[in-house]
């Protein structure tokens, strides 16, 4: 069993409750591991042995694309697309960022975690 990493992957994005955060967006970080057996594509140096992780990013870019009002309903949005579309993934752990959220003081980020465990 192997781990695979995206990380940092950053999006601007339409997603908040507020009316600005809806028009201007804002800027949102991904980080998402997932596990999965690799031994084949350790042995063969074949993509068709392993989960192309293009094939990750470009859910969660379709998915960051469709604006929400809820950080949690877009990271669940993510992560249910993926486990619907790559059942050879075991387990999955999705970090959802938004950067420098509108909460009246300075605030770095504002993040959701998600796991699944087949």
């Amino acid at each position: 069993m192997s781990k695979i990493y995206l990380e940092n992957m950053e999006f601007h994005a339409n997603h908040g409750c507020l009316e600005h955060e809806q028009n201007l967006g804002n800027t949102f970080i991904v980080n998402i591991s997932f596990e999965l057996n690799t031994e084949k594509a350790g042995f063969s140096d074949e993509l068709a042995d392993t989960l192309n992780y293009q094939l990750i990013y470009n859910v969660i870019k379709e998915q960051m694309a469709i604006p929400s009002k809820l950080i949690e309903h877009v990271g669940q949005r993510i992560m249910d697309k993926i486990i619907a579309e790559f059942p050879q993934i075991q387990s999955l752990e999705l970090k959802l960022s938004k950067l420098n959220p509108p909460l009246g003081g300075k605030v770095e980020a504002v993040s959701i975690v998600l796991n699944f465990r087949h």
